[in-house]
């Protein structure tokens, strides 16, 4: 028989909104960004990775937060785009026979800007603007089924513009007894905006996103390959474009069905030389078509990583190819304080 707790929790995610979402279109943003440099390198999201010892795995779907990873730090950093850059710090504690809980800091700096009338005159004064989540996760299994939940109240500031809101996300994953087979589902960022970033302002949709995932270890390879479904709730994510041609509009066909169906799908793949080594890499097919450029393809959509693990430490790294203009580094360090040092 279910457990109340899991019964509750599949009833929850059953019910969640499906509002068809478009980027640009929603607030928080910076809640769908990717910190671990690990997941940058497999696609950008996996909600269905089996490693007791990654604290970030949780941050994607918290029904992953496991019991291994108590007393265990994590800090992530990514230098981003012209001079912003964005990072998430986590720890895991026990909370007896409740689970296990987690909390972190997810940020994000847009730098510093002169300020500047609607005219265009700059008066020369400064300002900086972030966005900040603080989550506060929980888990627990079943069997070898895992569930869980992470809140996460969210702080925006633009200038003299401030915003509050709550995003929470929900997860479950199945492990198969031989820890090879992993099947996981997440519901990420629905919530609401507590007040608006300007008096009697409408409410904005927060980014809310479904997914689902698997991964599989060979079983006489040291190889896994993962792969993710994203947006669940929203199937077209290429929606037909306008082209105006002699003050006529033509609108573009929508995609195929095979090419929207690859739009949903992150890939992965870790290979493992040796148990304190490990080479990722990823793609991204949404991304390529929405950031390539038709004259030159290059790299765009893909992403290679590595992982390396010294005692109680655990150094990862990932660069990811957003567009032709540059990419982005991502570097995670992980300590296990269950140690002494």
């Amino acid at each position: 028989m279910v457990p109340k707790k899991i019964a509750l929790l599949l009833l929850l995610m059953a019910y969640l909104p499906v509002h068809a979402q478009i980027g640009g279109e929603t607030t928080y943003q910076f809640l769908s960004l990717t910190n671990s440099a690990r997941m940058a390198a497999l696609g950008g999201n996996q909600v269905a990775l089996a490693d007791t010892t990654d604290l970030n795995l949780p941050f994607h779907n918290p029904a992953l937060l496991h019991e291994s990873m108590i007393r265990q730090v994590v800090v992530n950093y990514v230098n981003y785009m012209d001079g912003i850059n964005f990072g998430y710090v986590s720890y895991a504690f026990n909370t007896g026979n409740t689970g296990t809980a987690a909390v972190g800091v997810h940020y994000i700096n847009y730098g510093q800007f002169v300020a500047a009338d609607e005219e265009g005159i700059i008066s020369g004064n400064h300002f900086n603007a972030g966005e900040y989540a603080f989550n506060l996760m929980w888990s627990n299994h079943y069997l070898n089924w895992r569930y869980g939940i992470n809140l996460k109240p969210v702080l925006s500031v633009f200038e003299v513009y401030r915003s509050y809101g709550i995003a929470a996300d929900a997860g479950i994953a199945w492990i198969s007894l031989n820890r090879r087979t992993t099947l996981g589902v997440a519901a990420r960022n629905f919530g609401t905006q507590f007040t608006t970033y300007y008096e009697n302002g409408e409410k904005e949709k927060l980014p809310f996103n479904v997914m689902a995932g698997m991964s599989q270890k060979l079983a006489h390879a040291p190889v896994i390959f993962s792969i993710t479904a994203h947006h669940l709730n929203n199937w077209n994510l290429a929606d037909p474009e306008e082209d105006e041609i002699e003050d006529d509009f033509v609108i573009e066909p929508q995609e195929r069905f095979s090419k929207q169906l690859m739009r949903h799908l992150l890939l992965g793949t870790e290979i493992m030389p040796s148990p304190n080594f490990t080479i990722r890499a990823g793609y991204n097919y949404h991304l390529r078509q929405e950031l390539k450029l038709e004259q030159k393809l290059s790299t765009v959509g893909f992403s290679l990583g590595f992982g390396i693990r010294i005692k109680r430490f655990r150094l990862d790294y990932s660069t990811t190819r957003y567009h032709l203009a540059g990419s982005s580094n991502h570097i995670s360090l992980a300590v296990n304080l269950n140690r002494y040092f």
